[in-house]
């Protein structure tokens, strides 16, 4: 489990295609502190440690991803130099200053704008198709994997009896300097968790 509160942005230092996808991330966590088998959330995605270690370019950690993953995230568009939001896995007695987080991405979203709004910026994200009953707001929402407030959200109408969800947050200054989002531009696709106290009330009202 995580929180959403981002502790390091890592890069992709290298890529290697075999049975699945390895890649190889540089980081400012201690080899020693990462145990092999250990969770870590990149950009949102949870991921296994499966082999670490430092060099002369820094220290860095690999992890696997199946097709399946590379599929329903954004992994799949990474190339050596992307920056990657990084977060360690929960302990038991660590601060929750997100929400509650698992790291299973539910789907990949796109940025509409991008617009100054005070010493913040307004972002106006697309939620994928299904995604956007599960957004509220004043709810939380993770975004390659930053926890976040929706600030509105609006369903617009796309074709015969569908609608598509758009909603918009602010991202204040600090979390621009200590994530990927002081990168982020129009256009760009990113990971999607839905708040999972949302995913079990929509489940639990499809039973009644």
């Amino acid at each position: 489990m995580f929180t959403g509160i981002v502790s390091d942005v890592g890069r992709v230092r290298a890529i290697e295609k075999r049975g699945d996808t390895r890649f190889v991330i540089g980081t400012v966590y201690e080899p020693d502190s990462m145990l092999l088998g250990a969770s870590i959330a990149c950009s949102g995605c949870c991921l296994t440690v499966v082999e670490k270690g430092s060099d002369a370019d820094g220290n860095w950690f690999a992890v696997d991803a199946s097709a399946e993953t590379l599929d329903c995230t954004v992994l799949g568009s990474w190339g050596e130099g992307t920056p990657i939001n990084l977060e360690r896995a929960l302990k038991a007695g660590d601060e929750l200053g997100g929400h509650i987080v698992s790291g299973h991405v539910d789907g990949v979203g796109e940025i509409i704008s991008i617009r100054a709004d005070g010493d913040s910026k307004r972002f106006v994200f697309e939620a994928p198709d299904g995604l956007g009953q599960f957004i509220a707001a004043k709810g939380s929402v993770t975004l390659d994997g930053t926890s976040l407030t929706v600030n509105e959200v609006k369903d617009l109408p796309s074709g015969a009896n569908s609608t598509r969800t758009r909603f918009g947050v602010n991202i204040i200054p600090h979390t621009q300097t200590v994530t990927t989002w002081g990168q982020a531009r129009v256009g760009q696709r990113i990971n999607l968790e839905i708040d999972m106290l949302a995913r079990y009330v929509a489940r639990l009202a499809k039973k009644e």
